[in-house]
């Protein structure tokens, strides 16, 4: 980099890289930092290393020899000695106390409630005479009560229902369908019902578990003049034929409409 060398020399690169001059080349490795504190503070500028002559705790720089407290500590002293944080907290007495004290370095926890007439230890559940559904639990010498939580029910109000002896609701099955309900004209149909909902060639059927299937009547009989009956879904081939709007009867002559040199007969085939 236009600098000269001697062999053997040593010198830091930007970016904490360590070099040296080997016959004529140069070497250059990560530096490597030995730090021999917890609670070292960031290398300073230009630096490559954490320094241990001061303190980093709970992201606030501390000086050496500082003297401080947590930010979660109940009197907790914390001292700054060559970048390791050393902590003491206050030794308190075993014990219990009569009633809950307020918030000091030693508090102390009362080791039972006294609820209803009855005395519970420190930690204990328990549920009120003749209702399962409400949870206690003894905590510093106070009761706090509250309800069995209940899941979430997907039916809607009018199907839940609340047995007896039961803290949470559950749902209850809908009905069995007595029929088939359309909303389009309003009929209900009993179950096994068959009907046509207006055309001729399509017949629904009423189902068990109230709904509707339909299908529709193919025709397999066709013929050119086939007579067609009000109500009725395939043409009738057997019955006459129709021609030119008229009916005429089987084997019944009459003269063609185009030509009337023709004579036309009604045939069933």
């Amino acid at each position: 980099r236009g600098t000269p060398r001697e062999p053997g020399a040593r010198w830091t690169e930007l970016g904490c890289q360590s070099c040296t001059c080997q016959g004529g080349r140069v070497l250059c490795d990560t530096v490597s930092c030995s730090v021999p504190c917890s609670h070292p503070l960031p290398a300073p500028p230009g630096g490559c290393c954490p320094t241990c002559t001061g303190c980093l705790h709970e992201g606030v720089a501390r000086a050496e020899g500082d003297v401080f407290s947590p930010s979660d500590g109940n009197c907790t002293v914390c001292v700054c000695l060559a970048g390791n944080v050393s902590c003491l907290s206050p030794e308190c007495p075993p014990g219990s106390c009569p009633s809950p004290s307020p918030a000091d370095c030693c508090s102390c926890t009362p080791e039972k409630c006294n609820f209803r007439g009855r005395a519970y230890a420190h930690g204990a559940r328990f549920s009120l005479d003749g209702d399962d559904c409400t949870t206690c639990v003894c905590q510093g010498g106070e009761v706090q009560c509250s309800f069995t939580p209940c899941p979430t029910l997907d039916c809607p109000q009018h199907r839940r229902h609340l047995g007896p002896g039961q803290c949470c609701s559950t749902c209850r099955d809908p009905p069995a369908p007595a029929g088939c309900f359309l909303d389009d004209n309003g009929v209900e149909f009993p179950v096994g019902q068959i009907w046509s909902p207006g055309d001729p060639c399509e017949l629904c059927i009423c189902q068990a578990d109230g709904s509707v299937s339909c299908q529709r009547t193919d025709c397999v009989e066709t013929c050119p003049y086939p007579i067609r009956i009000p109500g009725q879904c395939c043409p009738d081939c057997s019955a006459g034929c129709t021609y030119m709007g008229r009916i005429f009867s089987n084997n019944e002559t009459f003269p063609s409409a185009l030509d009337p040199c023709l004579s036309c007969i009604c045939l069933v085939r």
